[in-house]
């Protein structure tokens, strides 16, 4: 059997062993709106020219045209009415996006468990040898002094600058080419703008203690380690923790697409399954734990909240409920089913991509597409939002009869009917959360942890990390699967 069709099942990480002594730290704080920025566009950034700003500004959505006044009643002749013409909007195209990784290797790949074991391996000496220094200041090209020589070894002990770079006083002290590239790569690996200056998220991400970095790999290789994913030719995957998507073709990066992923009380989680069709104008089915948690409550505040969000409530036999006529005093509300129909207003947006799991999460379009713009993208209740999800939708139905592009989607789409494409190929679909991992070339990445998971504190047992067990690629599936309900 080829490598490229093999399913592998990744053994338990023994690096964990090594974080008895830093298991137990504080997790990274949640970033805010001025929070590190995430990875980053798909097309490559230009430098900027003056800024020491890290993250990406939002941007401003489109605001609507005002109407001018119109004008006061002539007394000989009485006032035409005014005719308001409704323009449809095409969803926003953000420009000004984080930072996605860079790179030709996914996150996650058939030796990624391997490579971030043997990262963490490294990083267990650095921190058994005392860390590294902290940078005390922003600093940026043409800076002297003792604290441009605390840059130079800190940016040395991971890799970033060559040992033989770091020199004595006075050359140490004095800011030049090596640094500036040095610094850029540290921020590439962080998914940080390469701006070539330490200030903001580059002087924070510095000085994150490297246990907390030792414990974001040792993490993320356990979370991995029972993953059994089938590394086709062709595959999905989903970094949470770096809210972005990966389009991966013989092993290599095709395509990055940022992603809204689940919030820190709504988190997505860790799966692994295969995607069975593209769903144009989806309707959602309220999960019932949205139906008792928000909805419920907010009826009893706001009883207009349903006919707003247009969402229907129909019972067992399909037949449509008054909202008026319900008890909102108590839970029994959630026996029925809440449906929101297809539209811009749908909290689905207007394309599904359907797998079918058992956490009822997708991958879908979202009706709020000026959110991709912001830095922090944990937003959802536990579905991916995908920006440019007709694109991937057209990659995934690459075999798909019908020759579908992302133009020809939206054009389906814009007939208004439901219709559910079948993905005729076997499309694997995993979604994991990797705060910390290594490429195949050795450069080690880091992502916040937002969702607090990085709490590795039992060493499991002791394998050889290069060690990986081949099974037969189950039949692909025929057909879209049978709908259920989604969270968002």
């Amino acid at each position: 059997m080829s490598a490229s069709r093999a399913r592998s099942s990744f053994p338990i990480f023994a690096a964990a062993a090594l974080l008895a002594f830093g298991a137990h730290a504080d997790p990274l704080p949640v970033p805010g709106a001025d929070a590190p920025a995430a990875p980053v566009l798909v097309t490559p950034l230009a430098p900027l020219a003056s800024s020491d700003a890290q993250g990406a500004q939002p941007v401003q959505a489109a605001q609507p045209v005002q109407a001018a006044p119109a004008a006061a009643p002539v007394a000989q002749a009485p006032a035409k009415p005014v005719v308001k013409r409704v323009v449809r909007r095409a969803a926003p195209v953000i420009r000004n996006l984080n930072l996605l990784s860079s790179g030709p290797y996914p996150v996650f790949n058939a030796h990624t468990f391997g490579d971030t074991a043997r990262a963490a391996t490294r990083y267990a000496a650095i921190v058994k040898a005392g860390g590294w220094p902290t940078v005390a200041k922003a600093m940026r090209p043409g800076a002297k002094g003792p604290e441009v020589a605390i840059l130079r070894k800190r940016l040395a002990a991971e890799g970033d600058l060559d040992p033989a770079k770091v020199g004595d006083p006075p050359y140490s002290e004095a800011w030049d080419a090596d640094i500036t590239a040095a610094v850029k790569r540290f921020q590439r690996r962080m998914g940080l703008r390469q701006t070539g200056i330490v200030a903001g998220d580059t002087l924070k991400e510095l000085n994150v203690p490297a246990v907390v970095r030792l414990r974001a790999l040792a993490s993320s290789a356990a979370r991995i380690a029972p993953a059994k994913f089938d590394f086709t030719r062709r595959y999905v995957v989903v970094n949470l923790a770096a809210t972005e998507a990966q389009a991966v073709q013989d092993g290599k990066v095709a395509a990055r697409y940022p992603v809204i992923a689940g919030a820190k009380l709504h988190q997505s989680p860790d799966i692994s399954v295969h995607i069975g069709a593209i769903e144009l104008n989806p309707n959602w089915t309220v999960p019932v734990s949205i139906i008792k948690k928000e909805i419920i409550p907010r009826m009893r505040k706001d009883p207009g909240y349903l006919a707003r969000a247009r969402i229907r409530i129909l019972d067992a036999k399909g037949n449509e409920i008054d909202p008026r006529t319900v008890d909102w005093s108590n839970d029994r509300a959630a026996v029925y089913t809440f449906r929101q129909d297809a539209g811009t207003f749908d909290a689905l947006g207007r394309i599904l991509i359907r797998m079918p799991n058992k956490e009822a999460v997708y991958m879908h379009d979202t009706d709020s597409h000026a959110l991709f713009a912001r830095d922090y993208r944990f937003l959802s209740h536990g579905c991916v939002r995908v920006n440019g999800v007709f694109d991937l939708a057209a990659w995934i139905l690459a075999k798909a009869p019908g020759h579908w592009t992302a133009a020809s989607l939206q054009a389906e789409m814009n007939r208004g009917k439901f219709e559910s494409i079948p993905v005729r190929e076997f499309m694997p679909v995993i979604w994991v959360y990797s705060t910390g991992w290594a490429d195949p070339d050795g450069t080690v990445n880091f992502r916040d942890d937002v969702y607090g998971r990085d709490d590795v504190t039992d060493a499991p047992p002791l394998v050889d990390p290069n060690a990986v067990a081949i099974a037969p690629l189950p039949p692909a599936a025929a057909g879209p699967a049978a709908a259920i309900p989604a969270t968002h």
